[in-house]
């Protein structure tokens, strides 16, 4: 079994929890409040450049010229495309005005903070570990979002980011990913440590849906 087989494995409680968490479901079926899909993005517009930070730093890391290309690609598309893509989402008038400007939620901060950290100080194989979940659980769940959507029609309001994140070149990113990580296993990475990274990074990947449905913030904000 090869290490990202065998990390997927070990996370399926963690995965069939982000399957049956309320802002999955209901942005699934299209009925997710706007305000709270506004939220989200505006977390997420945040997050991914925190992300796109630790990718960066991987692709410095990298032990040859093809991997860290991928990684130093993966960051410009997180850094710039995703984010154009939430931009225009936010700015689209479909959703209710922001309320002022966005701060990093705890999960949001902690996600990003644990991200970078651990792509800058732990061994390279640890750091791909991590950032993997980012892209397989995004590509798993959009192919269920994907037919949920179609299911509503044309209508469905959150159709474009479905897509998106269903797009057959995500999924080949998603998949060159693994395979980056497989090879650092193979090549004597740490693997305890690594599925310790990639199981907390899946962690988070829930409490980030979770957390957006409950509209986190801090209990004393600045």
């Amino acid at each position: 079994m090869t290490f990202t087989a065998d990390a997927w494995a070990r996370t399926a409680d963690l995965r069939a929890a982000v399957d049956a968490s309320p802002f999955v479901t209901q942005l699934g079926d299209g009925t997710l409040a706007p305000a709270t899909f506004r939220h989200y993005l505006e977390q997420d517009v945040l997050y991914l450049a925190g992300y796109a930070r630790a990718l960066s730093l991987l692709a410095a890391r990298a032990p040859d010229a093809a991997s860290a290309g991928f990684w130093s690609r993966s960051a410009h598309g997180a850094g710039l495309v995703e984010t154009s893509l939430h931009a225009d989402l936010l700015g689209s008038g479909a959703l209710p005005a922001a309320t002022g400007p966005a701060g990093p939620s705890p999960t949001t901060l902690g996600y990003t903070s644990y991200l970078v950290a651990t792509a800058a100080t732990a061994p390279y194989a640890v750091g791909a570990a991590a950032v993997l979940p980012c892209f397989w659980v995004y590509a798993d769940v959009a192919r269920r979002l994907a037919r949920s959507a179609a299911a509503v029609g044309p209508e469905h309001p959150f159709a474009r980011w479905v897509a998106a994140y269903d797009d057959e070149a995500f999924h080949a990113s998603a998949a060159a990913a693994r395979d980056l990580v497989d090879a650092a296993a193979e090549a004597g990475g740490p693997v305890d440590a690594m599925h310790t990274a990639f199981a907390t990074a899946t962690r988070y990947e829930l409490m980030f849906w979770d957390t957006a449905f409950a509209h986190e913030d801090w209990p004393a904000p600045l």
